[in-house]
């Protein structure tokens, strides 16, 4: 890895200074080969196609066919799986088949190590012999090094490398092997997704469309446990938080159980917003709760963060505008037997901070005094919009301001595609709030969600100034 990276530094320096005109890709390879060594095995293998000028290397006579599907197979939408067949030349060491397990052992970086493939296979011809199969980009030319043949020397074995006709089969390429050999060639190839238990959700691009069913089905197999693949079909709707979809393979149920930071929960993907890529964020803000603190969940979901914070004896209030939500929501709480620590709401963000939260804030922080230690935290995890509903604290309460100890801690999410996004998401929530929160918040970057846009999560105490209204006198 440190020498392929260093290549690429030289590569960068010493040919992309250049005109693209003056840029030949034989030139290239050869600083590459000239400062590495030599060219690892599956350089060849991805780029064979378009280096094809390139000098001949001890690799170029390696097979790097053991890694690509029969070429037959392009342009395939329709998987049939027999059509991926091919036959290709590897080396083989034929031993007794006693002291098989011996020879494995002692040429473990020569053997070949594929999923699917068996390394040890009979020879038709002698019973008592079996046939090694040796990694033909480990064994170049068909022949053993030096410290390999004196290693087959001290166990009386033949050094001579024999040539064995090995068939591949569907069974045999990765996903991303198998998809790369079908998509037309230069097209970007999908073989990640998000996992919602038995659920496999694919985001396809425009061109990967027409081979969409085949995409699916090629996931399915090649992924164990999962018994459906589903493709957004639409952008999120921002009311709800769900999205079409299109069921690309296998059943069509798309009701499923997932677990969470050793939480289990159940939904319906298609009609519930859920993304396991929130697990750690989930688990950060709950780490910030303690016994006995007070958490408002604004947009709840199915109960990522009520949930486990109801688990570590948190008082917790939960909302979510989606009745399906607000459903398994209530249902993921019998579940997990805590549904007499959380009261639940089916309201707007605007109504459920106007009314339940108010009201209990009113309640609890008159009472509040400075040895409790007692936190109220609001969580709004809703990133397209949740700015826009900071507005809700100015002058939500009345009266005299709480001990600053006692102010409420707003977690506030929000996407940015700003080139200091922890800035942008600041200011937009000072423009709305009508305050500073200079030295008074903290950003926290979430993920990245797409090029050049953020997902943050804006932290800070409601300013009394702008929670509290003051009586007159």
């Amino acid at each position: 890895l440190w020498r392929l990276g260093y290549c690429a530094r030289l590569l960068k320096t010493n040919h992309f200074r250049t005109a693209a005109s003056n840029t030949s890709f034989p030139a290239v390879w050869m600083l590459l080969a000239q400062h590495s060594g030599r060219i690892p095995g599956l350089f060849v293998v991805v780029k064979k196609n378009t280096f094809f000028t390139m000098p001949e290397t001890v690799e170029d006579k390696t097979n790097p066919e053991l890694y690509l599907p029969h070429p037959g197979v392009r342009g395939m939408t329709l998987l049939n799986r027999e059509a991926f067949k091919r036959t290709v030349v590897v080396p083989a060491l034929k031993v007794k088949k006693e002291i098989v397990h011996s020879v494995l052992k002692s040429l473990k970086q020569s053997v070949l190590q594929r999923p699917g493939l068996k390394r040890v296979v009979e020879d038709p011809e002698d019973e008592d012999s079996r046939f090694v199969i040796l990694d033909p980009h480990k064994v170049p030319e068909f022949s053993l090094g030096e410290s390999e043949q004196q290693v087959l020397k001290q166990l009386s074995v033949h050094p001579e490398v024999t040539k064995y006709h090995l068939e591949l089969t569907y069974e045999n390429f990765k996903s991303e092997e198998i998809l790369r050999a079908v998509l037309p060639k230069g097209q970007e190839v999908t073989s990640g997704f998000s996992r919602v238990g038995h659920i496999a959700h694919l985001n396809l691009r425009d061109h990967q469309l027409p081979y969409r069913h085949l995409i699916g089905q090629v996931i399915m197999d090649k992924n164990r446990g999962i018994t459906c693949v589903v493709n957004k079909t639409n952008i999120i709707d921002s009311t709800y938080r769900n999205f079409e979809m299109e069921v690309l393979a296998g059943e069509n149920n798309l009701v499923t159980k997932v677990k969470e930071n050793n939480i289990t929960y159940e939904l319906d993907f298609s009609k519930v917003y859920w993304n396991p890529r929130l697990s750690t964020e989930h688990g950060r803000i709950v780490e910030l709760l303690k016994a006995g603190d007070v958490l408002f969940d604004v947009f709840a979901g199915i109960g990522p963060f009520a949930i486990p914070a109801a688990k570590r004896k948190c008082r917790v209030f939960a909302n979510d505008l989606n009745p399906e939500s607000y459903t398994w929501l209530l249902h993921n709480c019998k579940l997990n037997k805590v549904d007499t620590k959380v009261k639940a709401f089916n309201m707007d963000g605007r109504d459920f901070l106007r009314g339940p939260v108010r009201e209990e804030l009113s309640k609890e922080l008159p009472l509040l005094k400075e040895e409790q230690k007692t936190s109220f935290h609001i969580v709004m995890n809703l990133p397209a919009l949740a700015v826009e509903f900071l507005d809700v604290f100015r002058h939500l309460l009345v009266g005299e301001p709480c001990s600053p100890a006692g102010l409420p801690t707003v977690h506030c999410y929000g996407f940015s595609k700003h080139s200091n996004p922890a800035r942008d998401i600041q200011e937009r929530a000072e423009a709305v709030l009508g305050t500073s929160l200079a030295g008074r918040c903290s950003t926290f970057l979430v993920r990245n969600v797409a090029p050049n846009k953020e997902m943050l999560c804006l932290s800070f105490q409601i300013p009394a100034d702008v929670l509290y209204k003051r009586p007159c006198p």
